[in-house]
């Protein structure tokens, strides 16, 4: 498949807007919503179904995380996907019971610890099908500490082997 880059914010909102109303209308299963060729798309940019399910289910259910924010969250993952995986899918997959409880803090941060390693599993497309970046508890996260979903997926990104260096960055942000 030949990507179109510039094409990608356009086709990526023609099929947010197609998951939203069909989640809307009832319809249920991420692999329900899209055909071959769209599913293809997807995974030419690093993107799965279970990706756009998830959007559409939150956005028809608490009204968020929204287009802007799945847009934005889905470029930084597509350009680790085509940068740094050269559009090479992993065949590793996050195991949740690996994961921070929920209620654990790090400097009186509830969360961030739990974030981190999601934020990875999401840049290098290792969500478990039963996780979401950007669910309810990563958005709240975010709105507490002002910092956008897209902005804290491309801060991992640029320390992804230093997590003091994310918390530290969560920390400052929390002062501003």
């Amino acid at each position: 498949m030949v990507l179109v880059h510039f094409e990608f914010p356009a086709k990526f909102r023609e099929l947010y807007k197609k998951g939203f109303k069909l989640y809307q209308d009832g319809q249920r299963g991420a692999d329900t919503f899209f055909d071959e060729g769209e599913t293809a798309w997807l995974a030419a940019n690093g993107i799965t179904t279970q990706h756009m399910y998830d959007y559409a289910e939150d956005d028809v259910v608490d009204g968020a995380p929204g287009f802007g924010n799945a847009l934005t969250i889905e470029t930084v993952r597509r350009d680790y996907f085509l940068s740094v995986q050269h559009g090479v899918s992993s065949s590793t997959v996050l195991d949740p019971a690996t994961l921070p409880t929920k209620s654990e803090e790090v400097d009186g941060i509830r969360w961030l610890l739990r974030i981190i390693p999601k934020a990875k599993a999401k840049l290098r497309g290792e969500m478990p099908a039963s996780m979401m970046y950007s669910c309810g508890g990563d958005r709240n996260f975010c709105l507490t500490n002002n910092i956008m979903p897209a902005e804290f997926l491309a801060l991992v990104w640029r320390h992804i082997n230093d997590d003091n260096a994310i918390i530290s960055w969560v920390k400052s942000r929390r002062a501003n």
